[in-house]
């Protein structure tokens, strides 16, 4: 028997070595913004012993939007409808708002279309490497608290929905990857970053156009360390996938941003080069 749950805090080692077994990147600390965003909209499915099987997360953007995240199962209780269940669980907690979103494997996406969610775009994955000082000085400086009014404004309109107790959390794990780029007193753009298991991911990068988000990454990039870097970007203009294929990052995985409702809030994706993550959106 497998009984359903909320998820607590006394979970997250669970869903972190859910995480090992599938090979995902992320820490205690993505877990627990988690629950501390939204602890009702986090379940967990349970073995008879006690054992936490599978997981499924919720984050609610302002009343536009839901993300659905983290659907995990322990490979050995694969193919048994424990994801299936964690997801309509998932669903049922947020039937009450229009919209919901989250982005799909393609194989995942074959589940999620029999559910009645529809096709958004296309997200790259390209893992790579930091780069050299070599690399041409870009017009970026680092984000500082005081920027971040503007920062949320300006991440608003493009996102379509307010997520600042997310990119306030993105920016303390990892300020070093935090830029802007202004002309004339006004944004223009800006990246954030987060440390993983296995990589560190480089995103979200908001810009108005090509030129201002080539100089964020490259600013970003120039911070790392020697970690494996990943970016996922989006393919809306043939400069920007060539710009970061330049780079030495090549493509691993894709994905579809897929929404089931009305979806009346889409945000203006030809500013998004880069989400922050399938699970964050």
């Amino acid at each position: 028997m497998i009984a359903y749950r909320q998820m607590t805090a006394v979970d997250i080692p669970a869903g972190l070595n859910l995480c090992r077994l599938a090979g995902w990147n992320q820490l205690a600390r993505d877990w627990e913004l988690f629950l501390q965003i939204n602890s009702k909209g986090c379940r967990v499915g349970v073995d008879d012993a006690a054992n936490v099987i599978g997981t499924v997360t919720t984050i609610p953007y302002e009343n536009h939007f839901t993300w659905v995240g983290m659907v995990l199962v322990n490979p050995s209780k694969q193919r048994q409808g424990v994801g299936t269940r964690l997801l309509h669980e998932a669903l049922e907690l947020n039937a009450h708002l229009d919209t919901i979103k989250l982005d799909a494997t393609p194989a995942g996406r074959e589940v999620y279309l029999k559910l009645g969610f529809v096709d958004e775009y296309k997200i790259v994955r390209m893992p790579g490497r930091p780069i050299t000082t070599n690399h041409p000085k870009p017009g970026a400086r680092r984000v500082m608290i005081n920027d971040f009014p503007s920062l949320l404004k300006f991440d608003r309109e493009v996102f379509g929905a307010d997520r600042q107790s997310v990119l306030e959390w993105n920016f303390k794990g990892a300020p070093q990857y935090a830029f802007i780029v202004e002309e004339r007193g006004r944004i223009q753009g800006f990246c954030l970053g987060r440390p993983g298991y296995d990589f560190d991911q480089i995103g979200p990068i908001i810009a108005n156009d090509t030129n201002v988000a080539t100089q964020l990454l490259t600013s970003a990039l120039l911070q790392a360390a020697d970690k494996p870097i990943v970016v996922d970007i989006l393919t809306h203009t043939t400069e920007w996938v060539t710009f970061v294929s330049s780079l030495g990052f090549t493509e691993s995985r894709q994905l579809i941003r897929m929404y089931r409702g009305s979806n009346s809030h889409p945000g203006v994706p030809q500013k998004q080069f880069a989400i922050l993550g399938p699970e964050f959106g």
